[in-house]
């Protein structure tokens, strides 16, 4: 009992150095109008600032995406607690464009070393028979720090002096906090190697995957797509068309998009994980659909229901395709497949929204979100209407 008792602080204790880690990736949102008005850039630049974090997290993916496999499960988790630091000491320092191009870099080396070797970690640490739970926490580790990162810095820049600093300062000191807590659990991986065993991973989609692959890698393209137009524009479409100026509720609105997402990967033990990517397509086609309306209407209410529809929606469908595609692999090339899985889906966060920061220009904030919306509506209906074909021949 009291082995099960420490095996269960050791699992929370990692998952709270995981959203303290993911919380730093998603901490500038709120902030950026400030930079904007700060450094004088535009909507695009906003967006390819955003973006850069994508292609930080891509390269770790492909480079050295399985570094803690060989190494240990702490040394890369505190190489990303480092980068992590050293990212938001670029915001803290920022006296022009390019520290923001290497904080949000660094963010990304950050949460590309992070994800994978903290999720492991936290299953490795719960006791024997702790699965589900341990899942749990990893789940709300990851995407409530997500979360919880805008929803901080929304309130310190509302309600506290430096706005531009103290959100910073705060997150370097939660870092070196859990870098303390991580030097105190212990190492799960037994049979460590050099960092010289390291080898970059290829994408990889060997033939069996196929079929399954197309939709689950359609519907993750979709869902990080929505949360990066919401993580990278919504905050200046709630302020140049809906007047909400309060920095906390714009973090909110983007964290209640997150929360919703743990919700709907949660919910995924309910529904079953075969339901869950046709639903969790259902539920991005209505996110994308309400917020089409809150665009053209100019509704808060609208923009509230598109976060916790299309966060759920997100959360199904991603969960239901790492297991779709997870239980169709070879054991031997499982890891290349979920790490294919993975570069699609932070390909995601990043072209699309870089499309609606040069569509800004032109046509205006509005008018690019509802392009980037039809292009997303087409690609999620596709994905649909191919999982109902694969359904129809399976029951034939």
């Amino acid at each position: 009992m009291d082995g099960d008792r420490r095996g269960w602080r050791q699992c929370v204790l990692a998952g709270a150095v995981f959203a303290v880690c993911m919380a730093g990736t998603t901490l500038p949102t709120p902030l950026y109008s400030l930079y904007q008005e700060k450094f004088g850039f535009s909507e695009l630049t906003v967006t390819v600032v955003y973006a850069v974090y994508a292609f930080g997290v891509i390269g770790v993916l492909l480079l050295v995406g399985n570094a803690s496999d060989a190494v240990g499960r702490r040394p890369v988790l505190l190489s990303g607690l480092g980068f992590a630091a050293a990212g938001a000491g670029c915001f803290l320092s920022a006296t022009g464009l390019g520290w923001l191009y290497a904080g949000r870099l660094l963010s990304g080396l950050s949460a590309g070393l992070v994800t994978g070797a903290a999720t492991a970690y936290v299953m490795e640490l719960a006791p024997n028979g702790g699965n589900s739970r341990a899942t749990f926490v990893a789940t709300a580790a990851n995407m409530g720090g997500l979360g919880c990162g805008p929803l901080l810095a929304g309130a310190l820049a509302q309600y506290a002096p430096w706005p531009l600093y103290l959100p910073f300062g705060v997150h370097i000191a939660l870092v070196a906090g859990s870098a303390v807590v991580l030097r105190r659990l212990p190492e799960t991986v037994r049979e460590r190697q050099p960092l010289k065993t390291v080898r970059p991973r290829r994408p990889a989609l060997p033939t069996q995957v196929r079929a399954v692959f197309g939709p689950a890698a359609i519907a993750s393209f979709v869902g990080f797509a929505l949360f990066g137009v919401f993580t990278s524009v919504s905050p200046a479409f709630l302020s140049q068309s809906l007047h909400v100026d309060d920095r906390f509720v714009s973090g909110l609105i983007v964290a209640l998009a997150f929360f919703a997402s743990t919700a709907g990967q949660l919910a995924v033990g309910r529904v079953g994980v075969g339901r869950s990517l046709p639903l969790g397509c259902a539920g991005l086609f209505l996110g994308l659909a309400l917020l089409a309306g809150a665009l053209r209407w100019d509704l808060l209410p609208l923009v509230v229901l598109s976060a916790l529809v299309g966060g759920a929606g997100q959360g199904l469908a991603f969960r239901g395709a790492l297991s779709s595609v997870s239980a169709a692999s070879p054991e031997d090339r499982r890891a290349a497949v979920i790490s294919t899985l993975f570069v699609v889906a932070y390909a995601g966060i990043s072209v699309p929204v870089i499309g609606v920061g040069v569509l800004s220009g032109p046509i205006g904030l509005e008018g690019a979100g509802l392009v980037f919306i039809a292009c997303m509506t087409l690609l999620v209906s596709t994905a649909a209407v191919y999982l109902l074909r694969l359904s129809v021949r399976a029951r034939t």
